[in-house]
């Protein structure tokens, strides 16, 4: 994912995404990969590593006129407990197999090649004594989120508050069921210091609600997918909409919506 954050206003962060999007789509078909779409609008190439698909997205940020880390930066939906066999997180394209320690590692790497402001489910679900450790790390240098870890449910983040894992719950209205829950996880991570962006599902809809549910929550941050396919643009219409309708009180936050050492300074240059 890239997060537009150095844009003065959400219309402008917008079009800086769907610019580096566009690119994104140049810079594959130059190295002759596939520019097939995934469920959320992403592109799905076969690529021989991780790091070359990092790099297509640095190279995409440049390309459209953009400096990686100043004006847009990297997050990651690592969606670690679908690696994670036996104790193991299995990484086949680059020939790893990690343990929660080494995986750790693996994260802090990446944080100093690229310019990375946000790390999602970096570790499985049931690893909680991995994520204190990953937190204790790293928590200061970059947002972690809990998708899979607390699935939007007040109870589970109370314990990861407690055992001090993550600094970010990721929240889905369907996934905890009402929007009375919703709230409630929402209002308590926002009042605890931390981050509470709002998010789609892969199988999405055509409604907008959670676009007026992420600006209601003052959250500063929405994963909505790519700017493609309708039900993923619908969100960011909406987002447009509601920043006209705001005029001079609407207030793009930019890069203040993540934690203070969430810099993106790891920037591996492709110029």
């Amino acid at each position: 994912m890239i997060v537009p954050h150095g844009a003065p206003t959400f219309g402008e962060a917008l079009r800086a995404a769907v610019e580096t999007y566009h690119e994104l789509r140049a810079v594959l078909t130059d190295w002759k990969a596939s520019t097939n779409l995934g469920d959320e609008g992403g592109y799905v190439p076969r690529l021989t590593s991780n790091d070359i698909a990092f790099d297509a997205i640095v190279m995409a940020i440049e390309r459209a006129g953009y400096r990686p880390g100043d004006d847009i930066s990297l997050a990651l939906d690592f969606a670690a407990s679908s690696l994670h066999r036996d104790g193991v997180y299995h990484l086949p394209l680059d020939g790893l197999a990690l343990s929660s320690t080494e995986m750790i590692g693996y994260c802090g790497r990446l944080l100093e090649r690229y310019p990375i402001v946000s790390i999602e489910d970096p570790l499985a679900d049931d690893d909680w004594l991995g994520y204190q450790a990953l937190t204790a790390r790293l928590g200061h240098r970059v947002q972690i989120v809990g998708d899979d870890l607390f699935v939007s449910n007040r109870a589970f983040l109370v314990r990861g508050m407690r055992e001090h894992c993550c600094n970010g719950v990721l929240i889905k209205p369907n996934q905890v069921g009402t929007i009375t829950e919703t709230l409630d996880t929402a209002r308590m991570a926002i009042m605890s210091g931390y981050a509470a962006p709002v998010s789609h599902r892969s199988g999405e809809t055509e409604d907008t609600s959670i676009a007026d549910l992420a600006v209601a929550l003052n959250c500063g941050q929405i994963k909505a997918g790519a700017p493609a396919r309708g039900e993923r643009v619908a969100k960011y219409n909406r987002l447009l909409q509601i920043e006209r309708t705001l005029g001079s009180r609407a207030r793009y936050i930019g890069r203040d919506a993540f934690c203070p050492g969430a810099t993106g300074s790891g920037v591996r240059r492709m110029a």
